[in-house]
């Protein structure tokens, strides 16, 4: 598609006080004010609400959205005849944009792939851990003030890692494992096997998945056919001292059947996710040994949001420039979007 460049931009920011500082640090904004006009204005509850955003919603070009974006649908859509693009800096747009959007011809794009490289880092950084059984080890150090016999202790050479699911997240994962002396497994449905070989690792389906894997890293979507998809069954697939990490999802592992498997201590988990979340006080997750939880912060923290920001004004810049988006989203896309 041959795009005209157009310096003249009118973008109307669209994201909550709190993270838009956040996101647009100082060089970030100097980049979006040197290629757009920036209005004053933004959505708080509402695009048709607020009477001075109604008013300014006909001339905007782009839509420059993140947390805290009102659902863009097709009343907005109407009151912004010019709308070209809606350049979200953050993760998922399912929530936020209609697909009537697509059938306008608006451009939609995420930084869905900046959000996800913390979240990659950090589910490497578990695994290498995970293999060394780092996690129940330190516990049990804390708990009884000596630490284990380093002989007794497993290592990660060898270590076989399942990835359940091959999204954007699992992909990276995948890519930076590499460098490691590990077998990478993957299980996904839209997934080839020509493809999980280029990642470098063996498609396979997901009960190979967890009876092979010595650690299983979680990257599936929560969608309703994924909620509850790693249940009693596949847990009790897993090889006795093998462990369970989540960075996706709370509800898409079942809680029962995981809170049994560690209380029985056959396996370790590494949760930045739970079901609930958070978890109640009382959970006995809180004080296993063998469970280490975070409260969800493997994706974008602190100085890491900028890097939100910067990618979606790179987009902008794309646009501005006639250049087709490098992180669009498809309509085919949205409907797998978590």
């Amino acid at each position: 598609m041959s795009l005209e460049p157009n310096s003249a931009l009118t973008v109307m920011l669209a994201m909550n006080d709190g993270s838009r500082d956040r996101v647009l640090v100082p060089q970030v904004r100097q980049r979006l004010e040197s290629v757009a006009t920036v209005l004053p204005v933004g959505p708080g509850t509402s695009f048709l609400a607020d009477a001075a955003v109604r008013a300014a919603l006909p001339d905007v070009d782009v839509l420059l959205t993140g947390w805290g974006c009102p659902r863009i649908g097709p009343e907005v859509l109407d009151a912004a005849p010019k709308l070209q693009a809606i350049l979200h800096a953050a993760g998922s747009v399912k929530a936020i944009v209609d697909p009537s959007a697509f059938d306008r011809g608006i451009r939609v794009s995420s930084a869905a792939t900046a959000n996800a490289q913390p979240v990659a880092e950090f589910t490497v950084a578990a695994i290498v851990l995970a293999g060394k059984r780092a996690f129940r080890l330190a516990a049990q150090y804390r708990l009884e003030r000596r630490k284990a016999d380093p002989h007794g202790m497993p290592g990660s050479y060898g270590t076989t890692v399942g990835l359940l699911g091959a999204s954007r997240i699992g992909r990276m994962v995948a890519e930076r494992l590499r460098g490691f002396d590990l077998d990478v497994l993957i299980s996904d449905p839209f997934l080839t096997p020509a493809e999980a070989a280029g990642l470098g690792a063996e498609l396979v389906d997901n009960d190979t998945l967890f009876r092979r894997s010595d650690i299983v890293s979680v990257h599936a979507p929560l969608l309703p056919e994924t909620v509850g998809l790693v249940d009693a069954r596949l847990l009790g697939l897993l090889k006795d001292g093998s462990a369970l990490i989540n960075t996706a999802r709370g509800k898409i592992v079942d809680p029962d059947a995981l809170l049994r498997e560690c209380v029985s201590g056959r396996i370790d988990a590494i949760l930045d996710v739970t079901e609930p979340e958070p978890l109640p006080p009382d959970s006995p997750l809180l004080d296993l040994p063998n469970v280490f939880v975070t409260p969800h912060v493997a994706g974008a923290v602190g100085n890491e949001i900028a890097r939100l920001g910067e990618l979606a004004v790179s987009e902008l810049e794309r646009l501005a420039a006639g250049k087709p988006l490098e992180h669009a989203i498809s309509p085919a896309e949205l409907g797998r979007l978590a």
